[in-house]
């Protein structure tokens, strides 16, 4: 079983990949085999919009893009996490949603069976940025019934603040115990 975890803080010492890093451990620690992607590390061009992505073999982006579609395509998991960069998910993650375009368009969707999300706010704003996830799971992979969908939330404004909240913490490693559990 493989889950791959795309996150989308350019943060690599954040809280959004600090709990991406405790998943992964959990998950790996039940026997999964894992893969973190950060977006910010890539080379992600955004989506042109040219609507010819139905009849063409490949993007026409010369980037890392198809390459994570791929991926994101053959993982059993996928888990998606975003901290939310004025009232939504960052502009990595969106780039990412947008190029899933390509694959919406040739009615290519990921075979996952198990979907967590990961949203991380300073302050109260965190619905949008679960409805953009939910939006990009509905369109994007198979069928991911709600009992095999699985969220954590909470507030991380500071640096280390995910960290030194065990209730944060253990919450995503429990995403990632109800993942394993749900694919095995």
């Amino acid at each position: 079983m493989k889950i791959l975890a795309i996150g989308g803080s350019p943060r690599l010492n954040g809280n959004t990949n600090y709990l991406i890093d405790q998943s992964l451990q959990e998950a790996a620690s039940l026997g999964a085999q894992t893969e973190k992607v950060v977006l910010s590390t890539l080379k992600l061009n955004p989506c042109l919009g040219h609507e010819n992505c139905g009849t063409t073999k490949s993007c026409f982006q010369k980037d890392d893009g198809m390459a994570l579609l791929d991926k994101f395509c053959e993982a059993d998991g996928i888990i998606l996490a975003s901290p939310v960069y004025y009232f939504d998910v960052t502009s990595w993650m969106k780039i990412f949603i947008d190029r899933n375009y390509f694959l919406y368009r040739r009615g290519i969707r990921s075979k996952a069976r198990s979907v967590g999300m990961i949203v991380l706010a300073g302050s109260s704003v965190i619905e949008d940025a679960i409805r953009t996830l939910d939006i990009l799971v509905r369109y994007s992979i198979s069928y991911v019934p709600e009992d095999k969908l699985f969220r954590v939330t909470g507030y991380a404004r500071h640096p280390g603040d995910a960290e030194h909240n065990p209730a944060l913490v253990n919450a995503a490693r429990e995403l990632a115990r109800k993942m394993v559990k749900s694919l095995s």
